[in-house]
Order: structure tokens, then sequence, then C-alpha cells
């Protein structure tokens, strides 16, 4: 057959086709394999300390253990899956099989395992580590202040980071939020930016924390974002640090952010724009709500404004690396009613309201973390410190509740390689490969599993599970 007639061309149309396909690798790498955060927990530039993720910790169990003593209570007041089914108390037999062999609970009685087995990890995650990212926040959370106010605060919390570094108390990942970079505050910003990393340099011999990020909010133009990369080019060039160390996140909180004025989806003008810097985009639930005119009283994570300016976000993002954090629950778990030293004490009316609004609360909280992480976002804002019980409790419960169909799919995959295998009514490709190892992934950064508990239910060894990659883990399998 003779082909060589179209040797040239074809060698320039694969050419212009190699070059095509490149540029689209670089610009989808797809996901990283690095640890995202459960969660963002926002707090003002003047409140913050070294300690302030241990100090949230300890008012975090200080809620669990005054409203949820026990975990037939915490189930219930979050609706935890089958919390219908749970018995009113632990009875002696299930006393003593919960402290001799709570696992074994797992098949016999999966209702009492799965609420005890969240229980137990919230507190160890409590006590462990609170935080996984903070955001020393100079904009909703700090408000307008005099220049010489916000340059003091900017330079106290720069130097409690730095002593945060040398004492080891820092969340794994921190940053500040800057306030946005419109006519009215963009000097403001850039200055208070500057005045904290300079400051935080000065006091931690040039080093920046792990996983440091500045939050650009209210973002609407590309231009902002360039800016702000501009800015960091300034910084890293002034003050040594190597090209390309300061990283932004987006926050996506106005109308204008995701459909700009010439009717196109803005989000990856806004990415092109970060050259390489922008590591996340956060959903702004009220902000956004609000610049769609949704009256106060609607303005919450589950509106279908919001579901909808975040699938956008994930069609836009999708494969970019770029993590995705939706929004907070404004409603705090707070009781109305509290007992004043050398007062008198709280009536058992007092006590048990106190008790009914912060199960509401958590359940709220509950119900929009669900939402989010069926939805895909598996990030979110926390804002008050007795938030954290439900943020982990959700983020548990959807892994552990689908732990065993994920584990008996993953092991048939791995056993028959690339080829397609049916669990249940699910049908597996090579395409789900990665999706099924991002879950065991997440799972363990989120203390849902341990890495001992995931090789076994996966199949998987640790290096496999640390290669982050089902594509290697495959090479590596059909090739020994």
């Amino acid at each position: 057959m003779k082909t060589s007639l179209f040797d040239s061309s074809l060698q320039e149309i694969t050419a212009r086709l190699r070059e095509a396909n490149e540029q689209f690798a670089a610009k989808y790498p797809g996901e990283t394999g690095r640890r995202q955060p459960v969660h963002t927990v926002y707090g003002g530039a003047h409140l913050f300390k070294a300690d302030s993720a241990q100090r949230l910790g300890t008012l975090a169990l200080r809620s669990l253990d005054q409203f949820a003593p026990d975990f037939l209570i915490f189930a219930k007041a979050l609706g935890l899956p089958g919390a219908d089914q749970l018995p009113e108390q632990v009875d002696e037999h299930l006393s003593s099989q919960l402290e001799t062999n709570p696992d074994a609970l797992q098949q016999e009685n999966k209702p009492v395992w799965l609420a005890h087995a969240i229980y137990r990890r919230v507190g160890e995650k409590l006590r462990r580590e609170p935080i996984e990212d903070f955001r020393i926040d100079f904009e909703d959370g700090y408000g307008n202040r005099p220049d010489n106010e916000e340059d003091g605060h900017a330079a106290s919390a720069a130097s409690e980071v730095a002593d945060g570094m040398r004492k080891g108390t820092l969340p794994p990942f921190i940053g500040i939020r800057i306030k946005p970079l419109t006519e009215e505050l963009r000097k403001r910003s850039f200055r208070t930016l500057e005045v904290f990393v300079t400051t935080l340099l000065d006091k931690s011999g040039g080093k920046l924390p792990d996983g440091f990020v500045v939050t650009l909010p209210k973002v609407t133009i590309p231009e902002q974002v360039s800016a702000l990369a501009d800015f960091f080019e300034v910084l890293e060039k002034e003050t040594g640090l190597a090209a390309g160390s300061l990283k932004l996140e987006l926050m996506i909180e106005t109308t204008q952010s995701i459909i700009d004025d010439r009717g196109e989806v803005n989000l990856p003008l806004l990415l092109a724009a970060a050259r390489g810097r922008c590591s996340a985009a956060h959903f702004g639930t009220y902000d956004y709500t609000a610049s769609c005119n949704i009256t106060a009283a609607y303005q919450h994570m589950m509106h279908p404004a919001c579901d909808f300016a975040k699938h956008i976000m994930q069609v836009a993002f999708a494969g970019t690396g770029v993590w995705l954090s939706d929004g907070a629950t404004n409603i705090m778990p707070v009781a109305p009613h509290r007992f004043v030293e050398g007062g008198p004490p709280l009536t058992s009316e007092q006590i048990e309201e106190n008790r009914a609004v912060v199960h509401r609360s958590w359940k709220l909280h509950y119900d929009h973390i669900q939402h989010s992480l069926e939805n895909a976002f598996y990030q979110g804002w926390d804002l008050h410190p007795a938030q954290l019980p439900t943020r982990y409790a959700a983020i548990y419960a959807f892994f552990l509740e689908s732990l065993d169909a994920a584990s008996e799919r993953l092991k048939n995959f791995v056993a028959k390689a690339a080829k397609a295998t049916l669990v249940g009514d699910v049908f597996d490709d090579a395409a789900t490969g990665q999706g099924l190892l991002n879950y065991f992934l997440r799972a363990i950064n989120c203390g849902a599993l341990s890495e001992e508990d995931a090789v076994e239910l996966s199949g998987l060894t640790i290096a496999e599970l640390h290669s982050g990659s089902f594509v290697k883990i495959l090479a590596s399998r059909q090739s020994s």
C-alpha cells in the first residue's frame, strides 16, 4: 500500500497536533496528588496568635464534651447514617464490645460501629490536628481600620506566624486574606501584604511557612489577578525569595467572576492571569448570593444559584490541579444562655434550649458539608471552633459510609489491572482507577483512615498509595 505521498504532509499535520497536545497537557496536568486541606478556618488578623490552632482545638473539644458527651448523642444530633437505629444508651454487652473489639461491630451492627468510629476519630483529630488550614483575615473578618492600626496588626500577625514556625504550632496550611484590589482598597491591600511578608521573612530568617498562600477576595477581572502576580514578583525580587514562592488563591464570590462583560466564562481568564501561581479557588456563598439579589433569608450553601456557580467552577478548573473549596455555614453553634460566674445557675429549660440550639446548628453544618462532598467539593470554610466537630464528623461519615463498596471496587480493579470489572451494578473501566485511588488518599489525609487500614482495604502497598498515580501502579504491576 502506497503512503509515501502523504509523508511530508503528515509530518506537518502531526507537528501542529503535537504542539497543541503538549499545550493542552500543560494546561490540564490533572490532580497533583498533594494533600488538600478539608477546610479553611478564618479569623481576624488582630486576634491571631502562634498557638491559635491549639486554642481553637481546645474550644472545639469543650463544645463536643458539653453538648455531645457520648457517641450516641452526637450521632443522633447530626443524623449520621443509621442514627435512627441506635439504642437510647449503651448496655453492658455493647460497652464490653466497644472496649475490647469495636471494629468487630462493623458487620454485626454497622450503625453503632459507624457512630462510635466517627466520634472517636473526631476526638483524636481535635487533639492531634484541630486546624488544617488557617487564613489570617484582613478583609471581612477584620474590617476597615486606620492605616497605622492595620500596619501594626500585619506586623504582629507576621511575628506570630514566625513564632509558630519556630515552635511547630502552625497548622499544615496557612495564609492571609488581603482586601480586594478595587480602586478604593488596592493601595491598602498591597501595603498590608508588603508589611506582612517582609516582617515574616525578617523574623523567620527568610523563610515562608509550608503551605503559605495569599487569598484574593471579590475578584471581578483578570487584571486584579495579574496585578497581584506582578506584585509577587516584585516582593520576591526585593526580599530574596525564590521566583514563584508566593502563591495565591481566588475567591469566586461575584457574578462577574463567573461570566464577564463579554458573556464569556471568566474563570479560565482569571487562572491564566495568575501565571501558574493559583493553587485554589474558594466559593464565597454570601457575597455571591447577594450579588444575585437573593434575600438574606435564602442565602445559604445549598441554594441552586450556588450549585450553578460551583458547577461552572468545576468545569472551568477540572484537570488544572486547582483545588476547589466551598463556602461557610453562617449560623453558629453557640448556646444562647451562658453561665456567669457569681450568678445563678442555668435552669433546666435554659440548658435544654442551649443543647437544642447547638444541635440544630450542628445538623445544618453537617448537611451543608455532605452536600458539598456529594458534589465533589472536598474543602469548605469554618468560622467557629464549635463547627470543627461537625466538619470532621461529616468528612469521616462520607468516607466510612461508602468504604466497603470502594474497597471492593478497588480490589477488583487492581486484581484485573486495566480490564473492566463489574461489582454490583457499578461498571468500572480504567478511567475510574484514579478516582478510586483519590478516595483512599483523601480518606487518609483527613484522618478517616490510617495508612495501615487503607493498605488492608485497598489491596495496595504503602508505596503505591504514596505514588498518587494509578497509571504508575498499573504499569508497575503489569511489568512485575
